[in-house]
């Protein structure tokens, strides 16, 4: 049985084509117990492991690398100014060594304002915070900056569950436009049977976090 990974390239090399990739503009950030508007730009959602360089004796066609820690960069959140004052009341917090250490959520939306992925932050407080910058000739949006610092950045079953999903509805799409024309769709249509079935249970087991997150989501965006 194939796996989830595999189903891009096996929509590539059978159809010549590839998943509709999703735009950046269409997300949501949520962040535990505070009511902050909608945020206008996110950055620093990144992962990386670091690496240890050893030089062997007598062997100079390559240096040998090996994996010591996985390190998060500070996430850097903006946003409009409003007269919502929680961002600020939470780095002033930490300024008076008031440490508040709070999860989040970084949700991408599709055109629908449905999450289709989603990242989860852990233990976040802030160590920086940016107010407006002032021009009397600008006309754009005052806008806040809040970086935080925090203990990693993880991709719930959910989220993977649901992008399986959507992935075996547009192979079996692109399955069945292609099996007009006789070129592969017999394939890609093995293929996204197979995916769905393999997702299935994660959907029966991601269902409910997923009715929670759209809620929340909703909520959010109503507010």
């Amino acid at each position: 049985m194939r796996g989830l990974t595999g189903i891009s390239a096996i929509a590539s090399d059978v159809l010549g084509a590839s998943l509709n990739p999703y735009m950046p503009y269409n997300f949501l950030v949520e962040l535990d117990g505070l009511v902050t508007g909608g945020f206008m730009e996110v950055s620093g959602l990144e992962s990386e492991i670091k690496l240890e360089s050893c030089e062997e004796g007598g062997q100079n066609d390559y240096v040998h690398h090996f994996p010591t820690r996985t390190t998060y960069p500070n996430l850097v959140l903006s946003k409009g100014l409003t007269d919502v004052w929680t961002l600020w009341g939470w780095y002033d917090d930490a300024c008076h060594g008031m440490i508040r250490r709070r999860n989040g959520t970084i949700m991408l939306l599709d055109h629908q304002r449905l999450p289709v992925r989603w990242w989860n932050f852990k233990d976040a407080y802030p160590v920086k915070w940016t107010g407006p910058q002032f021009n009397s000739s600008a006309q754009d949006v005052a806008v806040e900056k809040i970086e935080l610092v925090h203990r990693g950045i993880t991709i719930p079953m959910a989220s993977k569950g649901l992008s399986g999903i959507r992935t075996a509805d547009q192979i079996g799409r692109l399955g069945a436009s292609q099996a007009v024309g006789g070129i592969g769709g017999a394939s890609v249509a093995r293929a996204g049977r197979e995916v769905s079935e393999r997702t299935r249970v994660v959907r029966d087991q991601a269902s409910t976090g997923l009715s929670n997150v759209t809620n929340n989501a909703t909520n959010a965006i109503n507010s």
